[in-house]
C-alpha cells in the first residue's frame, strides 16, 4: 500500500494543480470514501480509496505503456487462461497491459501489448489497413503458381482474402504481408493450396519490426515508434 497526499493525488489525476487542490480540500469540496476531508496532510491509497470532487469520482491518469514481445510457441494470446501459459506471464511490469490482436499458440514472433485503448482499437480494427508481415515455412515445396494464388487472394471462411505481398525465400519458405487478420488466416490459406504450415513467425506490425528480440524477450517501444503508430 503506497499512500499519497490528497492534493498530489488530485494533481496527478488532472483535476487541478496542487495549490488549487489545497484550496478545494480546505473548502470541503473533496470526499474520501464518502467523508469530507479538509485537512491538508490527509493521504489516500490510490488503489483502494474512493476519492470524489464535487460528487464526481477521481482516478489517477494511467501512464501509457507500449511493449513489443517476441512470443514463444506454446503461449496463449490471452489475459486469463487457467492452467495454460499466457503471454502476460512473460511481461514483468506492475501496469496492466493487453495484447493487440492475436497470435495462435503454435505461432511465434512479434506481439504488441498496451494499455492505450484508442491505439489498441486502431491497430485491431481491419478498416485501418495496418500491415502485418510473416515468415512462413511449409511442409512441401511451394510453386510460383501457389505464391501467385496466395498473393491474389483465396476464399476462406466464406469470403476471399485481400491481395497480399508475397516474397519467396526458398522452395519451402516465403514471407507474406497481410492487411487483415482473420482466424488462423495464413494456415488456412496454405491449406487451400494443398500444403501445410510448419513454422509461422510474425516479423513486423505496421512500422514495428521484430528485429533482434530473442524468443521470450520484450522491450518498450521508442517514442518515435509510438508517434509513427499513432499517425496512421
Amino acid at each position: 500500500m503506497v499512500l499519497m497526499r490528497l492534493q498530489k493525488f488530485l494533481s496527478a489525476s488532472g483535476v487541478c494543480s496542487r495549490r488549487k487542490g489545497e484550496e478545494y480540500i480546505q473548502a470541503g469540496r473533496i470526499t474520501v470514501n464518502g467523508i469530507v476531508v479538509t485537512e491538508l496532510g490527509s493521504k489516500v491509497d490510490p488503489e483502494t480509496d474512493r476519492v470524489e470532487f464535487q460528487g464526481k469520482p477521481v482516478t489517477l491518469r494511467q501512464e501509457e505503456i507500449y511493449i513489443a514481445l517476441h512470443k514463444p510457441m506454446g503461449y496463449i494470446t490471452s489475459c486469463d487462461q487457467k492452467g495454460r501459459k499466457i503471454v502476460l506471464d512473460l511481461i514483468d511490469i506492475q501496469e496492466r497491459v493487453y495484447p493487440v490482436g492475436r497470435l495462435d499458440k503454435d505461432s511465434t514472433g512479434l506481439l504488441l501489448l498496451t494499455n492505450d485503448g484508442s491505439l489498441h482499437q486502431n491497430l485491431s480494427h481491419p478498416s485501418h489497413d495496418h500491415e502485418k508481415e510473416y515468415d512462413v515455412s511449409v511442409a512441401s515445396p511451394v510453386s510460383d503458381r501457389d505464391l501467385e494464388r496466395l498473393s491474389a487472394g483465396l476464399r476462406i471462411l466464406g469470403r476471399k482474402t485481400r491481395p497480399a505481398a508475397v516474397k519467396r525465400c526458398s522452395e519451402k519458405r516465403f514471407q507474406i504481408t497481410l492487411q487483415e487478420g482473420r482466424n488462423r488466416q495464413i494456415r488456412r490459406m496454405v491449406e487451400k493450396i494443398g500444403n501445410q504450415v510448419t513454422e509461422l513467425k510474425r516479423i513486423r506490425i505496421a512500422n514495428i519490426p521484430l528485429g533482434t528480440l530473442k524468443v521470450g524477450q520484450w522491450r518498450y517501444l521508442t517514442k518515435n515508434e509510438i508517434h509513427r503508430l499513432k499517425e496512421r
